[in-house]
């Protein structure tokens, strides 16, 4: 078993851990809901290059999805609440 990446795969940053952990706290979720935050080349024109996905998926119920329009890098906590508050899942 490897403990270490395979050449070419790329490991979450530590920002991406630290914007999954913000998730969490964010919406309360419990330990069976997967938080998975993707960063896709948008091909909308007036946006940015490049999207962050962010993603709920709990066990039992509805998945729900909230995407920014810029690099997951330059994504704040602010943004985050800003964004997924609003529009969280009951």
């Amino acid at each position: 078993m490897y403990l270490e990446p395979r050449p070419g795969i790329a490991w979450p940053s530590p920002h991406v851990r630290e914007l999954k952990d913000a998730v969490r706290a964010l919406l309360g979720l419990d330990d069976d809901t997967a938080v998975r935050i993707r960063q896709l080349v948008c091909g909308e024109g007036g946006h940015a290059p490049l999207e962050t996905v962010v993603e709920v998926l709990p066990m039992d119920g509805e998945a729900h999805r909230w995407t920014l329009h810029r690099p997951a890098e330059q994504v704040t906590e602010n943004e985050l609440r800003a964004t997924l508050l609003p529009r969280r899942p009951r």
